[in-house]
Formats: structure tokens, sequence, C-alpha cells
């Protein structure tokens, strides 16, 4: 049997609201599904774990006893489940409908571009695509907040594409996180984003496993340190962009048949986007259902448009420059697999990846605690 998808509720507990709730929303007055500590919070620091997805954090409850006392619950990310988009709508509120970030690896009309390092083929499209214009919505409602990110991170394309207007406050060790907070903080600021990609790498790299504990033991010592160092009143709030599925050398490479259809590809693994060659496109979403349903969520580009799986439009109508970065046909996997691409490498294979809309992707923590 099919599993239901886990579609995102845009409008309700989603990661989407936690930046304007935060920034918008007075104390009292911020979204009941806010956990409490957040709902009086006057000094917050927003600290964000790259691939902690909640079931996960669940499963190694063990290993992190000052995660698991934080107050919260799990909570939507967006659609795809994947770092780029997901971290856009976190800092601007928006849907990837609405903010344009619509994947890992998104057409661009000349070029296949990945989103994150904003480039495709070696080749470098800053001012192919600025990134201000690929994405315009401004983060953290337009207000200047202190990112206490990675030093290498500061400059990039894909950080002025969401991060734009912010302060960088960089680090190079994790253990500079909570020295930055703290020091912030105490010089007055009010809201602090502070973000940590351990667990996502070590979980790309590794698998779950002994190193994937290991790295959950260091990721809840830096919390609790975090809780210490703070100055008292302060409210550390937690959450993650996506969670993670361990799927091994479970690569399915498209058939023949299937591929003879295809011009090119976008999205990743767990999201693929099949683009169409022209007047193939009907033809392509019934090879694709045929072949992949068993495994998958084959929808046609109308259908993830149509059920807002990548959320609402601003006018309820996705800009036709959004729509175009999108394909004809998308490939979601709900088993422990992913889609291969020939063009989508890098310098190893992943072990666990996301992007589908699975639970174990989908449901992310959000919790917090008063120091």
């Amino acid at each position: 049997m099919t599993p239901a998808p886990v579609i995102p509720n845009y409008a309700a507990d989603n990661l989407t609201g936690i930046i304007p709730g935060c920034l918008l929303g007075r104390p009292s007055q911020r979204p009941q599904w806010f956990p409490q500590p957040l709902q009086d919070a006057e000094r917050i620091v927003l600290l964000v774990i790259d691939g902690l997805g909640y079931e996960q954090l669940q499963s190694h409850a063990h290993l992190a006893p000052h995660l698991m006392s934080l107050e919260g619950r799990s909570i939507t990310t967006i659609a795809p489940s994947t770092t780029a988009s997901a971290l856009t709508s976190l800092v601007t509120g928006a849907s990837p409908a609405e903010h344009g970030i619509v994947g890992y690896r998104m057409d661009m009309g000349d070029s296949v571009m990945n989103s994150l390092r904003w480039w495709s083929d070696a080749r470098d499209l800053r001012k192919v695509h600025p990134p201000a214009t690929v994405q315009p919505i401004p983060p953290f409602v337009g207000m200047s907040i202190p990112v206490v990110s990675r030093t290498e991170l500061e400059g990039s394309a894909f950080t002025e594409a969401h991060l734009r207007g912010s302060r960088p406050c960089g680090w190079r060790a994790a253990s500079s996180i909570v020295a930055q907070c703290a020091h912030l903080i105490e010089a007055g600021e009010k809201f602090v984003y502070a973000y940590y990609d351990g667990v996502d790498k070590i979980a790309h790299e590794r698998g779950f496993g002994a190193y994937y504990d290991a790295e959950i033991a260091a990721t809840d010592w830096l919390v609790g340190t975090l809780l210490n160092a703070l100055p008292s009143g302060t409210t550390l709030a937690v959450t993650a962009d996506h969670g993670q599925v361990q799927v091994d050398d479970n690569v399915v490479h498209l058939s023949d048949d299937i591929r003879a259809l295809v011009h090119h590809q976008s999205g990743e693994g767990r999201f693929r986007w099949l683009h169409a060659k022209r007047g193939q496109e009907a033809e392509l979403l019934q090879a694709t259902s045929e072949a992949y349903s068993n495994i998958a969520w084959v929808a046609s580009r109308d259908q993830v448009v149509d059920d807002a799986w990548l959320g609402p439009a601003r006018g309820g109508r996705m800009a036709d420059q959004i729509k175009r970065r999108l394909g004809d046909v998308a490939l979601v996997p709900f088993t422990a697999t992913t889609f291969d691409d020939p063009l989508d490498s890098g310098p190893f294979s992943l072990i666990c990846r996301h992007g589908s809309i699975t639970a174990a992707e989908m449901f992310v923590p959000f919790l917090a605690r008063t120091t």
C-alpha cells in the first residue's frame, strides 16, 4: 500500500512561521503552536541544527539529555525537504513557491544550477543569475539580525540569496557558537540566529551508527553548554531544516525507455524532477508511474503546484519564472531509495539522504527552554 505523503500545512505549525512569530509576535501574542518558553520570550537564540529530524532525535533520546529537556514538539518543514529550500523558507517566512529556491538543483533555463554552490558545470552563475533576483524576499522580515554560522559561508552566493542584510558573526570551531551567542545577547541583542551543520554532514557521509551517535552526543553538548552560557532569562529555541533517511546504495537508475523520454533532470535523488523532451510530457508521466509508483510518489508538475507541495504562492498563483524551474514529472521516493542523475554527483556516495516528503524527512523539532 502506498503511504500518504506528509504535505506541509504552511499556514499552521510549519518552519515558515518561526521567524515571523519570533520577530513580529510580541510576548504572549505568538502562535499557539510555539513552545511555551517562547510565548513570553524577550531574548531569543534560535539554533538551527541541519539534518536533525524529529524521528531521529526521538530514537536517539538517550544520547541527547539536554535536547530532551527542552519543551516543544514536532512541526513540518517544507517540500522539498532540502537545505537550500528549507533554510530560505525559515529565514524569509515564505514557501518555496514564493521565494523561488525550489530545490537543490534548479532549472534556470540556460543551465541546471546547484542552489547551494550557485554553479553549473563548475561555472559560477552569480552574475548570470544574481542571488537577489532569483530569491527576492528579504530575510528576518527586513531586520538586520546577527547570524552565527561558519565563517567560510560568508559572502557565498547562497548566503547572499537567503541571508543578505544580516550581520555575519562567523565561527570556525563549533565551540565558538556558544561564545558568540552569549556575547551577542550580553551586548543587548534580542534575537540571534545560529546555524550548525555537523549532524547533516555525518549522516550523509557515515549514515546512522557509531559516528552518528557520537555526533548527536556532541550536538547535545553544544545545546547544554549554550544553556549554561546564555544570560539568565534568555530563551534558547532549537529547530532543524529536515530529517534523514538511510538509503545506502539503493540507487535507482532510470530505464532506457524512460531516459529516452527525458531531456534532462534537476532536483535531487529523493525529489527528482524529470524534464521531458518536447511533446513527451504525458508519455513520460505514464511511463514513470507504471515503472516506479511502487517505490515513489509520481506526480506531474501541475499536481505538485495545485496540491501546494511547495506551498501557496502570493496571489494564489505561482510566478511563471518560478514554475519554469520545476520539471514535468516529480519522482519522490517513499522507500529508502534514491533516483540517480549522472550529472548530480559529489565527491562521495551519500549514505543518508533527504528531500522527499516522508515523515522521517518532514518532521523536525521545535523546542525551547529559558535559562
